[in-house]
């Protein structure tokens, strides 16, 4: 009795890794940044966010806190799921929020007046992709540098230091981001040529 309460649970707890990496990247912190605010270890934060450790309800309402965010927002159940925005100014927009695999957002990075500094570079399990909507976006993947324009893709493995910026000086930078926190990939379907003729 109560078993599927508690899978629900369970599975609601698990797939809560990308949700609070989403939630520390549009507060602009660092995994360090927010064990110094929180007391948690880079390391116990690390293994929460790639769905390797399931978070207590102490260190959710720790993280809460820290990312100016309900409960509700960070299990996924919010009503509503308003942009956010961080302390650089980027906006972001989950675009997901069923439970567990692939995790897609949209980020919007402010126009800037001067080219910016080497975009800051992060690394952690998981594997990545994205698509430039608009503008020109920076990606600084361990030592390659690329410039993306609209309508170009990229994929890597999250384990890879990685780093975006907008390109600038010019508009603002739109692109959507998928995330597999365990690696999960995207797999292409491409149907042969004429294959609506058959």
């Amino acid at each position: 009795m109560g078993g599927s309460g508690a899978t629900v649970t369970d599975d609601t707890l698990g797939a809560m890794g990308p949700r609070l990496r989403a939630a520390r990247e549009q507060h602009g912190a660092t995994l360090t940044g927010v064990s110094r605010a929180t007391g948690i270890s880079p390391s116990t934060l690390s293994r929460i966010e790639t769905g390797r450790r399931k978070p207590t309800l102490e260190v959710l309402l720790q993280l809460a806190k820290a990312y100016g965010a309900s409960l509700d927002e960070l299990a996924g159940t919010a009503p509503t799921v308003a942009p956010r925005r961080s302390g650089n100014d980027k906006t972001v927009l989950p675009l997901t929020r069923y439970v567990g695999g692939l995790h897609a957002h949209k980020h919007v990075l402010p126009a800037v007046d001067a080219p910016p500094a080497r975009p800051r570079q992060a690394s952690h399990d998981g594997y990545e992709w994205l698509c430039v909507l608009y503008g020109r976006l920076w990606l600084a993947l361990g030592t390659q540098d690329l410039v993306l324009n609209a309508g170009d893709v990229a994929e890597f493995e999250t384990r890879t230091p990685h780093g975006l910026a907008n390109a600038g000086p010019g508009g603002p930078v739109e692109y959507l981001i998928m995330f597999g926190p365990q690696g999960e990939r995207l797999r292409p379907r491409t149907p042969a040529a004429g294959w609506w003729a058959r």
